[in-house]
C-alpha cells in the first residue's frame, strides 16, 4: 500500500476506528489528510445506522425477521381480537409490518412468541419508536389500542371526561363482550355444540343478548359509542359484534335482529375504508 497509509479497521457505533484508534466528526482535517473523502458520507451513514432501532434484541425477531425495522411489528392473527389492532393501525395510517401467528401450528406457544407476550395470546406489537424512542413492546389489546390512540393523538377524545368515558366501554369490552361472545360461540359452533346439556351455552346466549341490549340502548340518538366521534371503544367492540353474527352464525340465536341500533351501527363500521383493509390482516396462509 502507498505511504503513508493507515488501514481503515472498521466502523462502529457513530466512530471510524483507523489503526486501532478513533476518529469522530472533529477529525476531519486528519482524515482529508489520509485521503479518507469518503468519511463524511461514512460518518454520516455509521450515525444513521446506530441511531435505527435494534429489534434484534428482541427473540420474536428470531422466528418473524422484521423486513422493516423503523416499522411497527405486529404479531397477530384475523380474529376478532387481532383486528382491533390491524383496524386501527390502518385507521391511523401508521406504516407497520403484519407477521402472521399461525394456531394451526401453534405459533403462540413457541419460545419466541412467549417472549414477548407469555400469556400466548395475539396480538402484540413492537414499537421500534417508543417512549423516549426507546423500542416498546405490548401485549393486550386494550394496552395496544390505548397506546397507539395516545401516540398519534387520534380516535380518543382530548378533554378528561371523554378519555375517560372511552376507556369505561373499551374495558366493558374486554370484560363483557369478548369473553361473552368467545363462549357462547365455544357451545355453539366449536366442540361444545356436541355437548348435550344445553344450559351452558344457554347461560353465555343469555348474557351476550343482555349485552347487546345494553349497547342498543346506549346507540339510539348516536352515530357512535362516544357519540359523533368514532373511538377504539367502536374499534374494540364491533369485530366481536360482527363475529358473533358472521363467523359463530349466532344472530338468530340472540335475536340480533332486535337490536336495531346495534345493527346500524355495526353497518357503519364494516363499511370503512381503512376496517375492511384490517379485518383481513394479517393475511392468513
Amino acid at each position: 500500500l502507498p505511504a503513508p497509509c493507515i488501514l481503515v479497521k472498521r466502523i462502529f457505533m457513530g466512530r471510524i476506528i483507523v489503526a486501532g484508534l478513533p476518529i469522530t466528526s472533529a477529525s476531519t482535517g486528519f482524515t482529508a489528510g489520509l485521503g479518507l473523502r469518503s468519511f463524511g458520507a461514512a460518518w454520516d451513514a455509521t450515525r444513521k445506522e446506530s441511531s435505527m432501532p435494534h429489534l434484534s434484541a428482541f427473540a420474536i425477531t428470531h422466528k418473524w425477521p422484521a423486513q422493516h425495522p423503523d416499522r411497527i411489528q405486529l404479531y397477530s392473527l384475523p380474529t376478532p381480537n387481532g383486528v382491533k389492532v390491524s383496524i386501527l393501525l390502518e385507521e391511523l395510517g401508521l406504516p407497520y409490518e403484519p407477521h402472521l401467528v399461525n394456531f394451526g401450528t401453534n405459533d403462540q406457544f413457541s419460545p419466541e412468541f412467549l417472549s414477548l407476550n407469555p400469556n400466548n395470546k395475539i396480538p402484540a406489537i413492537i414499537d421500534p419508536d417508543g417512549p423516549g424512542g426507546q423500542p416498546l413492546a405490548l401485549f393486550e389489546t386494550g394496552a395496544i389500542l390505548v397506546y397507539l390512540a395516545e401516540k398519534t393523538g387520534q380516535f380518543m377524545p382530548t378533554d378528561a371526561a371523554g378519555r375517560y368515558h372511552t376507556l369505561q366501554w373499551l374495558m366493558w369490552q374486554m370484560g363483557g363482550v369478548g369473553p361473552m361472545f368467545g363462549q357462547l360461540g365455544f357451545f355453539h359452533k366449536f366442540a361444545g355444540k356436541d355437548f348435550e346439556d344445553k344450559r351452558p351455552r344457554d347461560r353465555y346466549v343469555a348474557e351476550s343478548k343482555r349485552l347487546l341490549g345494553v349497547l342498543d340502548k346506549h346507540l339510539v340518538g348516536r352515530d357512535w359509542i362516544m357519540g359523533s366521534d368514532y373511538t377504539i371503544a367502536d374499534i374494540a367492540v364491533f369485530p366481536w359484534i360482527r363475529n358473533l353474527v358472521g363467523f359463530y352464525e349466532a344472530g338468530e340465536l340472540v335475536g340480533f335482529d332486535d337490536f336495531a341500533e346495534v345493527k346500524r351501527v355495526l353497518a357503519a363500521f364494516v363499511a370503512r375504508p381503512a376496517v375492511v383493509r384490517g379485518l383481513a390482516i394479517p393475511a392468513r396462509d
